[in-house]
């Protein structure tokens, strides 16, 4: 587990040598690759879906052997995204509802403004009961009279993966205003909306571009008026508070968390379990897209800070000891977030993630 810390802490801080590790949390994974246009969509598109560990972007399909951006193209590669996840939290059939929300299945020379066959839309499956999957799925959106013309996507077993370049891996997050005109130019939101319909832009997977600042830090003058001193000092200032005396360590509701400064979602109960440590504990996020990490050197310790990524705030740390399926333990502060019962979840605007607690 601490092989996946450190990964997480590379992915945030941009060290090169990340690209080549892979995430191994505990208990089953399953892997699949997905092409559809630039890879920075696609991996924006999978890595905020509940249940995916790792999103990757790279080259796959061609003739050549660790093929770079310069040289892939003219081996045959495409551009794709190594998928990773959880079976028990998310399958199969709903990542390639994924994929149909955030391609042009009938586009077979390129996807919007990238042109050419090193963009061309690829399910690669990895064994026979994906490729049944991938073809009833296929053969049920052309039959849904949804799309323009046929469906061009190929469907191919996986071929050898390259990670690409660390400067490309999450690029819509590191690159935010880069990111945004490129996609608002690329004529996705338009060609989604017209398919799709307008709530195609409320899901949670979508692009940075579609939450429109959905999620913000208010001024400081009006959190300290909002938050009380715990809550202020918690997520400003990077304090802690008591064990055992806060407000969810021994939350057993069902609902989930949010961050008490945006709202944005963070965690859910069905993750939460009991670490004996007085705080509140969970497996993994809710949405893996509002988590950043940093590293945290203070009091002579190395530890991985978690924060939230639209409001800035300090949550809590990660640690390396929790129990399967992740073998994770993010232990946060109840300061830092507020709780939303399943039955204010809708109304609240959380009702994507309903799913989660039907019985």
């Amino acid at each position: 587990m601490r092989t996946l810390i450190v990964s997480l802490l590379a992915l945030t801080m941009g060290i090169t040598a990340w690209a080549g590790d892979t995430l191994q949390p505990a208990g089953t994974t399953q892997v699949a690759i997905f092409a559809g246009g630039c890879f920075w969509s696609m991996q924006a598109a999978f890595e905020n879906v509940y249940g995916v560990i790792q999103a990757v972007s790279g080259y796959t399909g061609g003739t050549s052997r660790n093929p770079t951006y310069d040289t892939y193209a003219a081996a045959g590669h495409v551009e794709a995204v190594k998928v990773s996840w959880d079976p028990r939290r998310v399958s199969y059939q709903e990542l390639l509802d994924t994929y149909w929300h955030h391609t042009n299945p009938t586009d077979g020379k390129g996807q919007f403004v990238d042109r050419g066959p090193q963009y061309r839309p690829i399910l690669f499956y990895t064994d026979d009961a994906q490729k049944a999957a991938a073809e009833a799925s296929r053969a049920a959106l052309a039959q849904s009279g949804k799309m323009p013309g046929p469906i061009a996507v190929q469907i191919m077993k996986a071929a050898p993966f390259y990670p690409a370049e660390d400067y490309h891996q999450d690029y819509p997050r590191k690159n935010p205003e880069n990111y945004r005109a490129y996609y608002n130019a690329s004529g996705r939101t338009e060609f989604f909306i017209k398919v799709w319909g307008p709530q195609v832009m409320t899901d949670p997977a979508a692009p940075p571009s579609a939450a429109t600042g959905a999620w913000k830090k208010p001024g400081l003058d009006q959190l300290r008026k909002k938050l009380t001193g715990m809550q202020f000092d918690v997520t400003q200032h990077e304090g802690t508070e008591p064990p055992f005396e806060n407000e969810y360590f021994n939350n057993e509701r069902a609902g989930i968390y949010v961050d008490i400064v945006s709202g944005e979602p963070l965690f859910s109960s069905t993750d939460k379990f009991d670490s004996g440590t007085g705080w509140p504990s969970f497996t993994r996020p809710l949405a893996p897209g509002n988590i950043v990490y940093r590293a945290d050197r203070s009091f002579g310790m190395l530890r991985t800070e978690v924060r939230s990524r639209y409001a800035d705030s300090h949550l809590g740390h990660l640690f390396d000891d929790g129990p399967a399926p992740t073998g994770l333990r993010y232990c946060m502060d109840s300061a830092a977030l507020r709780f939303v019962p399943v039955a204010d979840m809708a109304s609240e605007g959380y009702g994507q993630y309903l799913k989660l607690f039907a019985k």
